[in-house]
């Protein structure tokens, strides 16, 4: 007696199922992987973009012109390869946040701050805001805004124009 089963295209039947399945797995892997590449992407944009905004920053500072005249824009190219990658902007531009009289008897201040025996200090320390707005020149149209404090010493004059002394 022969036993005969009728099993026809059962097998068939079960790996197109695991092909199926092994199918959405593929595509849930590069689904992964593509969100994984943009979470990167984003995240260098953003260190490039502040790495940018803080060597303008530093460029503007540089100079106490910053305290009178609102610093122009600057293009930056941030990976050496002589294409400029990010505009740099200060908008608003650098504000006193606040100023204290530089004291006299500090070895720190110059010279031309020390006033005559009685007449105090002729300079002001002035606390400063510079805000950079940063942004993409590849076509992305992202941006990143970087803020940075500064303290510096000012003259009266420089103090009562910039800070309302």
């Amino acid at each position: 007696m022969i036993l005969v089963y009728k099993q026809r295209g059962s097998t068939l039947l079960v790996a197109l199922v695991m092909l199926v399945l092994l199918t959405l797995i593929a595509l849930s892997s590069m689904n992964a992987t593509t969100t994984s590449i943009q979470v990167v992407g984003n995240a260098q944009f953003r260190e490039e973009a502040n790495a940018a905004g803080q060597k303008a920053i530093e460029n503007v500072i540089s100079s106490s012109a910053f305290q009178t005249t609102p610093p122009v824009p600057q293009d930056m190219d941030v990976n050496g390869d002589g294409v400029m990658d990010y505009t740099v902007t200060f908008s608003p531009a650098p504000s006193c946040v606040s100023y204290t009289p530089a004291d006299s008897a500090d070895a720190s201040i110059p010279e031309v701050c020390r006033g005559s025996a009685g007449m105090g200090t002729l300079c002001y320390w002035t606390v400063w805001d510079v805000t950079a707005v940063v942004t993409d020149l590849h076509g992305s149209g992202a941006t990143s805004t970087v803020h940075q404090g500064v303290r510096t010493i000012a003259g009266l004059n420089a103090a009562l124009t910039s800070c309302g002394v």
